[in-house]
């Protein structure tokens, strides 16, 4: 009897399609993405480069020096200029202006500026003294970019400026044993010469943090925050977003199950049988489910706001146009969800498994900054990614309603195209 019992319930399992996908594929989808993310799917030792735009405002051989090493530097990809909007004109040096800019934008997680003077001070060993100033800028939203290129900035300083921490050893001497003669001071610089002509050892190894502090190691590292000094709790616009839009489409499959209802119970084709159109039910269906799509977003947000902070005042306009553009979005995903599937059972094991994926990959269930450059690309594919994006821009960027197209553009088209297959979709239940 017990074998029996065990057996019925191995059958209803193969032939419950729903049970069959959240017990074995949801699992082998999710352990794909995150070892994929974390990288020991791809066999990977290193972690991810970090984008970093890079100013040199000194142009002293030492500051070219020390450019040069944090181009070969493997952890770290160097851009010292901006593209221009006019394709035909070429890219322009960048600035500390522009470089703030960039990383303001969300173009680069940190940028690295030489101020004037950088090659004029030696190297010194301990806390004490004058060292040698970089300025770094970064955005708050990735916490990790600038703590690494922190301690990478004080490694790169010891192989590529032997020369200045050669002096700054001389100046030691001449200091505390009394004076160097002059013939002992012409031959320290012969020395110096010589490793003035050295090139820097390039690094083999990715990038590793640092627990020295900033202005203890070999160079000063004066971090400035150019986003969200004021913020009470910054990251909070990007967690609403992300979860909002994950239930989003959990909610619009799940009510766009309704469809399936009415054709098992005939309500469907009673409809059908009357003046309403396959395409008029579908879009008062996309009506209905776009209002509820927003109502969500807009309580997830006025919630944020009440309880944690979350400032929503001047940024009512750019919520209002992303909210409906993702609402949209979210809510052509149900209905295609539901023309694709042939029962309530199959939709649930489509939706739990589609929702999931692109809520892993599109930065709802962890931040896209922080994966591989690939998986990056692949998250472009999802709604999540879009949305939280221009979310982003809305509430953690404070930029412009304007740049808000790009996101609101691919939103909007991705709403007009599953729309479009969910009523071709829909001709099977016309032909019953």
């Amino acid at each position: 009897m017990i074998l029996t019992v065990a057996r019925n319930r191995l059958m209803n399992l193969r032939h419950d399609r729903s049970a069959f996908v959240l017990s074995f594929v949801v699992p082998i989808v999710f352990f794909s993405i995150f070892a994929a993310i974390f990288g020991s799917a791809s066999g990977r030792s290193t972690t991810n480069k970090i984008a970093v735009a890079v100013v040199d405002e000194d142009q002293t051989d030492s500051s070219r020096r020390f450019l040069e090493a944090l181009r070969s530097e493997a952890g770290l990809k160097v851009a010292t200029e901006v593209e221009s909007t006019n394709k035909t004109e070429k890219p322009a040096p960048l600035t500390a202006a522009t470089a703030e800019a960039a990383v303001r934008a969300g173009k680069f997680p940190v940028a690295l500026v030489i101020p004037k003077g950088f090659g004029s001070v030696p190297i010194r060993f301990g806390p004490g003294g004058e060292h040698p100033r970089l300025i770094l800028l970064s955005d708050p939203s990735d916490p990790i970019a600038p703590q690494v290129l922190a301690g990478l900035v004080q490694k790169v300083a010891m192989t590529s400026m032997p020369e200045s921490m050669a002096r700054g050893g001389m100046d030691e001497i001449d200091r505390w044993s009394g004076g160097l003669t002059p013939q002992q001071r012409a031959r320290m610089e012969e020395v110096l010469a010589q490793i003035r002509q050295q090139r820097p050892i390039p690094s083999t190894g990715g990038p590793r943090t640092s627990e020295t502090d900033s202005n203890a190691g070999l160079v000063s590292v004066e971090q400035r925050a150019v986003l969200g000094q004021k913020r009470k709790n910054p990251m909070i616009a990007f967690y609403a977003a992300g979860i909002g839009v994950m239930f989003l489409l959990f909610s619009a499959a799940g009510a766009g199950g309704a469809l399936i209802e009415e054709a098992e119970s005939g309500t469907l084709d009673r409809i059908l049988s009357t003046r309403v159109s396959m395409t008029k039910l579908l879009a008062g269906k996309l009506l209905y489910l776009a209002w509820l799509a927003a109502t969500q977003l807009l309580v997830m947000f006025v919630w944020g706001s009440m309880v944690f902070g979350l400032e929503m005042r001047g940024h009512w306009g750019g919520f209002l146009i992303m909210t409906v553009a993702t609402a949209l979005a979210a809510s052509t995903f149900g209905l295609l969800l539901a023309a694709v599937s042939r029962s309530r059972m199959q939709l649930v094991a489509l939706s739990n498994l589609s929702i999931l994926a692109m809520s892993a990959l599109g930065g709802s269930m962890f931040p896209r900054f922080l994966m591989p450059e690939f998986m990056q690309k692949i998250g472009l594919l999802t709604i999540n990614a879009w949305a939280i994006d221009g979310f982003q821009k809305v509430f953690w960027r404070e930029e412009p309603t304007s740049h808000l197209v790009p996101q609101v553009a691919v939103l909007i088209g991705i709403a007009i195209v599953l729309f479009a297959a969910a009523r071709r979709l829909a001709r099977k239940w016309e032909a019953t």
